[in-house]
């Protein structure tokens, strides 16, 4: 019996981990690879105590940083996914693991840091172009493109705010929406659209990206006049939604409709007695690396007090 079991393996899995292993906790850590969405850029630039590192890099300090002090404490357990996770029959006060490989582990805790995957775009070039001027993380990626001109693409407030941090410093920001109109806040729309840099485009339909050996341009059709437009960007940022890595708890955890966990944003407890999680699977208003770490180190404080109080 551990007395945690931490599922997933990007910032907050490995900050939990490695946290896990400085308070005793026994701990078994299950992930099938280390860094989570991060892996794929090139250039990260907001990852606190480095001021440039590769998503390749990351993934390789942050599974150094846990196997360093994992000593006997920390079980890490590679290669496979939590496949379940259901109350033990023998004691409901606690929680069975299964993986993918057919592995089952017990535990009185949970901490699920099992992040999320972005929502892509399919048209033609989009592989081709991906990290090579399409991105996913504006926060990331987004000061690679200074001077540059850019395009949104989606209409929601997490595209409006990718809107807001690029216009501090590309040329020129185009949102790109399918609709007649805006999904993102009134408040927030009418603000960002206000800056002199940043241009709303609305039934717009997205048919390429353009280039050669990295993005040069995207074609979009008007929805209205039917008229295929040509627009001259060097960066794509895509805005178009995540998909939370969380239907294999659906029946034992809270989800709200976009499958995101229910948490206590001051504990990070879910509304399951004894599991917590933390990072892009939950609700919580923001997602970045930093974030999901340090949500992660206050879900292991409260774990801690958790079962050292009862």
């Amino acid at each position: 019996m551990y007395d945690l079991a931490i599922i997933g393996g990007g910032p907050a899995g490995v900050s939990g981990g490695v946290y896990a292993s400085r308070k005793q906790l026994k701990t078994i850590f299950i992930s099938d690879t280390f860094g989570g969405q991060s892996t794929v850029s090139e250039d990260i630039q907001n990852w606190i105590g480095f001021p440039h590192i590769s998503g390749a890099d990351l993934a390789k300090s942050l599974e150094e940083h846990l196997r360093t002090y994992a000593g006997d404490i920390v079980n890490i357990k590679t290669g496979t996914r939590a496949k379940s996770i259901s109350k033990n029959p023998k004691n409901e006060e606690t929680f069975t693991i299964t993986t993918e490989s057919g592995e089952s582990f017990e535990a009185k805790t949970v901490l699920i840091t099992v992040g999320s995957t972005r929502r892509k775009i399919t048209v033609p070039n989009s592989d081709k172009f991906e990290n090579r001027g399409i991105t996913y993380c504006a926060s990331c990626d987004g000061p690679l493109f200074s001077g540059q001109d850019v395009v949104v693409i989606g209409g929601g407030n997490a595209g409006f705010e990718t809107a807001a941090q690029l216009s501090a410093y590309c040329k020129n920001v185009y949102i790109l929406h399918k609709n007649e109109s805006f999904k993102g806040d009134g408040v927030t729309v009418q603000k960002v659209l206000s800056k002199p840099n940043v241009k709303g485009i609305l039934n717009a339909e997205l048919l390429s990206v353009e280039g050669d050996k990295s993005v040069s341009g995207i074609k979009y059709k008007d929805k209205i006049t039917g008229e295929e437009i040509t627009l001259p960007v060097q960066g794509v940022f895509v805005e178009i939604g995540l998909i939370p890595s969380t239907d294999f708890v659906k029946d034992i955890v809270e989800l709200n409709k976009q499958g995101q966990i229910l948490i206590d944003p001051r504990t990070q407890q879910t509304k399951t007695k004894g599991i917590w999680a933390s990072g892009d699977c939950t609700d919580s208003l923001y997602h970045q690396n930093n974030i999901a770490s340090g949500d992660a180190v206050r879900a292991l404080e409260d774990i801690y007090v958790n079962i050292h109080t009862k």
